[in-house]
């Protein structure tokens, strides 16, 4: 029986990769890793030759854009003692490349804690199911355990996002798990857990945001940081809009094309605001607002979806200026003028040679 997801878990998603990859066997596999870290290197950033399964030629596609050098470092990490954090700005994909590992190593990507401010030691660790409790006392049925927990129980990768969200002494109840893999649970007459093999943490954090925690430097040296930065490849960019907004506007039960040349006129005013320096050369102002991939996905998803349930044909520009208006002031309404130079600046001048430029420039009015 097929289930309908929203937005399916990447071992759902890939799930016919990821069969491929495993009936395959390449490389040598840690203990309890559903796939050897050269398969799941592959699993992330593709291959060219396809594998045969079951008579069906799957092909391995990539699936994160950037350094594949850290790839091949963040499996590494994973297969050893130390935890792997993942830090950078907000929308460089952090979060993706945690549940794609997650999914290649474990086989699931949702043992997952989310980081808030209202994140306890009880969220990380365990709690207990308070009418067992107080009926029979403490004992293991009356736990309720953490995904920490079932990650140190069953050998699974725990996602921890978002970890610098969280208060510094929620965070700090990591360090005795992260050193001796092992989690004492003092109310058990045997309270010891130990972790299987292929237990491990990975941990995301922004380096931007408002209201974040420092990570104490006991906690930091449990941890291989790897920095995901932004991209700035505008073709890369294009690629990895393209294929998100598909994948969301399909799930979301929208049947519409992306338009791919939409797609990189997103993608060159994005990477243009993000950076400060547009394809000419010129230097522009940056806003405050985080103007990264994942908030242009979400712009071309929320523009596509608006032209098809209220207009005939495809995205409008009309519609792509409007919702960029959300992203561009939400951190300030200063960000607007931002946004006003460069239409009046960047492109107008591209308006004069190029059609789709014209168009983009021909709805500034709705920028004021």
């Amino acid at each position: 029986m097929t289930i309908e997801m929203i937005k399916p878990p990447a071992e759902v998603l890939h799930e016919r990769e990821l069969a491929a990859l495993a009936a395959e066997g390449l490389g040598k596999r840690p203990p309890n890793w559903k796939l050897s870290p050269a398969a799941v290197r592959d699993f992330l950033i593709g291959r060219e030759k396809p594998i045969v399964l079951d008579g069906e030629k799957i092909h391995i596609t990539r699936k994160f854009y950037g350094n594949d050098v850290l790839i091949e470092r963040a499996v590494v990490t994973l297969a050893g003692n130390r935890g792997l954090m993942l830090v950078g700005e907000p929308g460089t994909a952090k979060t993706m490349l945690s549940e794609l590992l997650s999914a290649a190593i474990s086989g699931t990507s949702t043992n997952t804690i989310q980081g808030t401010a209202g994140t306890t030691e009880d969220t990380i660790k365990y709690s207990w199911n308070y009418a067992m409790l107080l009926d029979k006392g403490p004992s293991e049925a009356a736990l309720v355990p953490s995904p920490l927990y079932q990650g140190m129980k069953h050998g699974l990768i725990t996602r921890f996002e978002e970890i610098t969200r969280c208060p510094s002494e929620a965070q700090d109840s990591l360090i005795s798990i992260m050193s001796d893999k092992v989690m004492n649970i003092p109310e058990l007459a045997d309270g010891v857990l130990f972790a299987k093999p292929g237990f491990n943490v990975i941990g995301t954090a922004n380096i931007r945001d408002k209201g974040v925690n420092e990570m104490s430097s006991a906690l930091k040296r449990r941890f291989n940081f790897e920095t995901v930065r932004p991209i700035e490849n505008v073709k890369m960019e294009a690629k990895i809009i393209e294929s998100q907004a598909s994948n969301l506007l399909s799930h979301s039960g929208v049947d519409v094309e992306v338009d791919p040349d939409v797609v990189e006129l997103l993608a060159t005013t994005f990477i243009e605001l993000r950076t400060g320096r547009t394809r000419e050369g010129y230097k522009i102002e940056v806003p405050q607002a985080v103007m990264s991939t994942a908030e242009a996905v979400s712009v071309y998803v929320q523009s596509a979806m608006t032209s098809y349930y209220y207009e005939e044909g495809g995205l409008s520009m009309e519609r792509l200026v409007q919702n960029m208006l959300g992203t561009v002031a939400k951190e300030s309404t200063k960000d607007l003028s931002v946004l006003k130079a460069y239409f009046s600046k960047v492109v107008k001048e591209r308006a004069r040679t190029e059609s789709l430029w014209d168009a983009y420039y021909k709805e500034k009015k709705w920028i004021g």
